[in-house]
């Protein structure tokens, strides 16, 4: 008698797998038989973590809300660290991690689907609340305040998309000039 070879597929790898196709194909391409076929698994395997193609794009939602956000913002070692330390260890990790890969496909998604604008809204109401607080510790406040917050949440949510691969070297160098231009004081 032959063992039970079938792959099993985590929610985790659907999930990862259907940003990938939402990133090459938008979110139209995310189909069930597509993703199946790209994990090479049979598509019942589907059913045992969503209930249906909606539940799927909920889920996938919330899985780059939190993994391409939330881990960042709860991450204690960051909350730890010194404000100035803070904005670098998190440059880096954006970086390091790909964390703004799905970005523009995201928010082209969030362009036409309610349940997409309500996360993307979300998201980046989060991220701009996080790193307001971090130029709040610097001292700075007003519109200095929301000036540095949105630039910082600005130029990295679009590095990557806007200017592609760089150098390590490089983009390490560009970090570090911005990191001290947005922590400047100006007074």
């Amino acid at each position: 008698m032959k063992a039970n070879t079938r792959k099993r597929v985590s929610k985790s790898e659907w999930l990862a797998q259907a940003l990938e196709v939402l990133s090459n194909e938008g979110v139209q391409g995310i189909r069930v038989e597509r993703l199946a076929r790209d994990l090479k698994v049979a598509k019942s395997g589907f059913y045992w973590h969503f209930r249906d193609r909606r539940d799927l794009l909920r889920q996938v939602l919330e899985y780059w809300a939190y993994e391409f956000t939330e881990v960042v913002i709860q991450y204690q070692d960051l909350l730890n660290s010194d404000p100035e330390s803070r904005l670098n260890q998190i440059s880096s990790m954006i970086r390091k991690h790909h964390l703004t890969k799905f970005e523009v496909s995201i928010r082209a998604w969030a362009e036409h689907d309610e349940m997409a604008a309500k996360v993307v809204a979300q998201v980046y109401k989060d991220r701009l609340a996080y790193l307001r607080e971090t130029f709040r510790e610097l001292g700075f406040k007003g519109d200095e305040l929301e000036m540095r917050t949105r630039l910082f949440v600005c130029y990295h949510a679009w590095e990557m998309s806007m200017f592609g691969d760089e150098s390590e070297r490089k983009l390490a160098r560009l970090q570090k000039l911005r990191i001290k231009l947005l922590t400047k004081n100006q007074e």
